[in-house]
């Protein structure tokens, strides 16, 4: 299944797994290919497009090795949204060699925003961040 979101190879899938759901982001650069994770990632609980950016926060890490940035990334934002009670569907990143900078935008749950898969955190299992066809695809599996 492909959900592709964007042109210019930015987007975002899914792969099998047996218990779980396998994301996949894909983007020009680092920083977009794990914007589309998030999206996949966030599109399992609700249909992001449907999201209104009423609240925004940023998120502050540090991490060199870009396998494990993805997973905190990820990771980070769930708790963010979890603490908050939102729903997110819109993101932004920055990367300045092992500092990262991220925005995310989205409400609070509302009557109208149809909630999908419980979203539990994103794993090491099948992680990868790689070059991918002129671009790069950054995967994991989320436990849901």
């Amino acid at each position: 299944m492909d959900a592709d979101d964007a042109g210019g190879g930015a987007g975002y899938g899914y792969f099998d797994h047996d218990a779980d759901v396998g994301i996949v982001g894909r983007g020009p650069d680092l920083e977009t290919a794990f914007v589309s994770a998030a999206k996949a990632m966030f599109a399992l609980s609700t249909d992001i497009k449907t999201v209104r950016d009423k609240q925004r926060f940023e998120i502050q890490f540090e991490e060199e090795d870009i396998e494990i940035a993805l997973v905190r990334w990820l990771n980070l934002l769930l708790a963010h949204a979890g603490d908050r009670h939102l729903a997110l569907g819109r993101f932004s990143l920055r990367r300045d060699g092992a500092q990262w900078r991220g925005e995310a935008w989205g409400e609070p749950w509302r009557d109208g925003l149809e909630r999908g898969t419980e979203l539990k955190g994103a794993t090491l299992t099948m992680l990868r961040v790689a070059r991918a066809d002129g671009g790069w695809e950054a995967r994991c599996v989320v436990d849901v």
